[in-house]
């Protein structure tokens, strides 16, 4: 786990170096190099972060479960957070999508105010439905 955190402290120290050497170098313009740096720093930090979650997701579980209470299941709160999370990243797209368009339907015509708000409150309840899915699960726990 050190090791995953060590190399993840110097892949954000390397990428605040490159930024600041591209800044003294005035290389942004110059979209290419730009977006080559970035798919390197994504090709590091990526997996990094990902051994990372491997590494501590079944740690977290391991500790819920043998805690002091027998009747919680780490599992069972990892899916409460798994649903709800999902849920709402879901949520926040959808409306993000739906609300920019509703902006530009309703500067053409007013009169759909009404109808693009429900289709606003439709993207919304993405999240809770997560929220009871949520619920039920911790019900059952």
């Amino acid at each position: 786990m050190k090791i995953i955190l060590a190399v993840a402290i110097l892949v954000a120290i390397g990428t605040i170096l490159v930024g600041i050497y591209y800044d003294k170098k005035n290389i942004r313009g110059n979209k290419f190099k730009l977006k080559r740096a970035l798919l390197y720093n994504l090709s590091i930090y990526i997996p990094v972060i990902l051994m990372g979650i491997l590494v501590i997701v079944p740690d977290i579980a391991y500790a819920a479960t043998t805690s002091s209470a027998p009747e919680v299941n780490g599992l069972g709160l990892l899916a409460v957070a798994l649903s709800t999370g999902f849920a709402t990243i879901g949520a926040g797209i959808a409306v993000g999508s739906v609300g920019s368009s509703a902006l530009g339907a309703i500067s053409e015509d007013p009169d759909i105010l009404g109808k693009t708000l429900i289709y606003v409150g439709l993207a919304e309840g993405i999240a809770i439905y997560g929220l009871i899915i949520s619920i039920l699960i911790l019900g059952r726990l």
